[in-house]
């Protein structure tokens, strides 16, 4: 195989060369493509995932104790909107990876929310990576710089709270009206659906939301009308 993408990437992006290249060339392939080359390929980066995963909630979790004096649900709220699937899954994005990511030709041709899940997944596993192959400081590093940094948006626009439960708020305070859920469509096998929610303010459809679950679903249209509604200055 020819690991100079990675170099390259790691060089130009990360700002280090890894002492074991194969950490990161593990860090960007998803199981799909292990079972699809059994023969040559052995391990896909689901155990980086669970390590990144983990050192991510701590850093977040030290961050936020050092600098913000907030009661504990406040706390887990932040950190929650610092590390969910689309924060990571953008920072990913932003660092250009998608290319040399390895999946299989089924899952190179999945929804956009499907491939969103992926490059989060990959972004804790490249944490991982570089923390076994780096040290927690270079980790701590990383992550200040992709994810940390994102914290005074997230508060300036209050994506920290429950998008739902702010929606509500908006909604009633605004519009006079409680919002209401309405599933309109299910899409794939049972072991994998995907479920799409509106949200309706009255009988206006104001935004939808796409998930695994219709809970999920519900969570992403409030979080888009979220911002529909701060988006108009309300």
């Amino acid at each position: 195989m020819d690991y100079t993408p990675y170099h390259e990437f790691a060089k130009e992006k990360l700002g280090f060369d890894f002492n074991d290249i194969n950490l990161l060339v593990t860090a960007l392939t998803h199981r799909s493509y292990v079972n699809e080359h059994r023969a040559s390929v052995k391990e896909h980066n689901e155990r980086l995932e669970f390590l990144g995963d983990a050192v991510l909630e701590l850093v977040s979790s030290d961050f936020l104790y050092r600098n913000y004096n907030e009661p504990e649900g406040i706390m887990t709220a932040l950190r929650a909107a610092l590390v969910r699937t689309e924060s990571i899954g953008a920072a990913g994005k932003e660092l250009g990876y998608e290319p040399l990511v390895r999946l299989s030709h089924g899952e190179k041709n999945g929804s956009e929310r499907a491939h969103d899940v992926i490059l989060a997944d990959c972004f804790e596993a490249v944490i991982g990576a570089i923390y076994l192959d780096q040290g927690y400081d270079a980790a701590k590093e990383f992550i200040g710089k992709h994810i940390l940094v994102k914290i005074d948006e997230i508060i300036e626009e209050g994506s920290w709270r429950d998008p739902k439960s702010y929606v509500q708020e908006l909604a009633q305070r605004i519009d006079g009206t409680t919002p209401a859920y309405r599933t309109l469509s299910e899409e794939g096998p049972d072991h994998n659906k995907t479920f799409k929610v509106g949200i309706y303010i009255g009988d206006k459809l104001k935004a939808t939301g796409e998930g695994h679950s219709k809970q999920e679903a519900q969570t992403e249209a409030a979080r888009v009308a979220v911002k529909l509604y701060r988006k108009a200055g309300k």
